[in-house]
């Protein structure tokens, strides 16, 4: 079956890719390879997000199981990752494809240039037939910066590079009403529209012993994807065509996807990932514009504000419906504490709008 060229994020979790020991599994590891292989060599453009960092290095600092502290994981790490892109490497080699290894935490999101500069590495990767692995930074990330077992990396990852589908591979074959291994009678969801509060109740109980994702982890990362315009699949498979069976709709899983996805540019990602500097709080007709309308934020709407922002931060917008969305700021505070509240021709300053509707994101 011919298919049109996709952009394709492959995530392989710790659970497909390590035994019952926590140490990575050459049969299933080789697997993968063959699968990737596959999809490139079909003429799709490829990028793995690959947790096993840990699970590669462990048995190097001498430990007899995965480590549980946090020296331990990050230190493992810091042995396991080379260990593990020397792996993909020389696995894909085989094949004539070339790799390349990305490490992220989460500020490269968050901080507009660190972004900027992501996209277009990956843009020049892509463009000149490479697939990039990315895993993590496991070595200096924080509990706090962390993304789950990769789950959120990859959904991310998809967002940035604005790929067609994110493949997220487990060892359980899609999203349950209860726990498979436990009920004979559990029924999959095999396609899904949209990731609902009402499915979470589901994820209890579902989730390997070895990740540190779950299933829960995974749904919160497709619903972030599924808001980047991304679709999504969550399951398992064997053998070098399971990827390109997941694309042509034939995976052992559960599909999210929606029949009119959304179009994020870049900048309107980086926006909704961004930490915020402050906040502005609106009158009812420019709430109205900029919900309604797709209008731009002007000074005369606003009435008051928060914190300490300058040109460039992202702030929050909030009107009589409380949280409005989001947007970069074109004012710094001082001067947009002279500007609120008056009208254009009334300010001197050279933006006339204080948040660009290009530049804006509904909450």
């Amino acid at each position: 079956m011919n298919m049109e060229k996709q952009r394709v994020v492959v995530k392989i979790g710790s659970s497909s890719l390590t035994n019952k020991k926590g140490e990575i599994d050459e049969e299933k590891f080789g697997d993968h390879i063959q699968a990737v292989a596959k999809l490139k060599t079909a003429g799709h453009e490829v990028i793995v997000v690959s947790s096993g960092a840990v699970a590669a290095g462990f048995r190097k600092l001498g430990y007899s199981s995965r480590p549980v502290t946090l020296k331990g994981k990050q230190a493992a790490a810091a042995v396991g990752q080379s260990l593990l892109i020397q792996s993909y490497t020389e696995k894909l080699r085989v094949f004539d494809i070339t790799t390349a290894q990305i490490l992220l935490t989460r500020t490269d999101f968050s901080i507009k240039d660190r972004y900027k500069n992501a996209n277009a590495t990956f843009s020049e990767l892509l463009e000149r037939s490479i697939i990039p692995i990315i895993n993590e930074n496991d070595t200096v990330s924080v509990d706090e910066l962390t993304f789950g077992d990769n789950d959120m990396l990859s959904a991310l990852v998809s967002g940035l590079v604005h790929a067609d589908q994110l493949i997220i591979l487990t060892d359980i074959n899609g999203l349950y009403d209860s726990n498979p291994h436990k009920n004979p009678h559990a029924k999959r969801f095999d396609h899904l529209k949209d990731i609902g509060d009402e499915l979470f109740q589901y994820t209890t109980d579902l989730g390997s012993k070895v990740g540190t994702g779950g299933m829960e982890s995974k749904l919160i990362a497709a619903r972030t994807a599924l808001q980047f315009g991304v679709k999504v699949f969550i399951g398992t498979g064997e053998g070098a065509d399971k990827l390109v069976r997941i694309l042509e709709g034939h995976g052992d899983g559960t599909y999210v996807e929606k029949e009119i996805l959304p179009v994020v540019n870049t900048s309107r990602q980086w926006i909704s990932l961004s930490s915020v500097a402050g906040k502005l709080f609106v009158d009812d007709g420019a709430e109205h514009a900029l919900l309604s309308n797709g209008s731009s934020l002007l000074p005369a709407g606003i009435h008051d504000m928060e914190g300490d922002f300058k040109i460039g931060d992202v702030v929050e917008v909030y009107g009589s419906k409380g949280l409005l969305g989001r947007g970069e700021v074109l004012y710094s505070k001082e001067e947009l504490e002279i500007a609120k509240g008056k009208r254009t021709d009334q300010i001197s300053f050279p933006a006339i709008a204080v948040i660009h509707r290009d530049k804006w994101v509904k909450a």
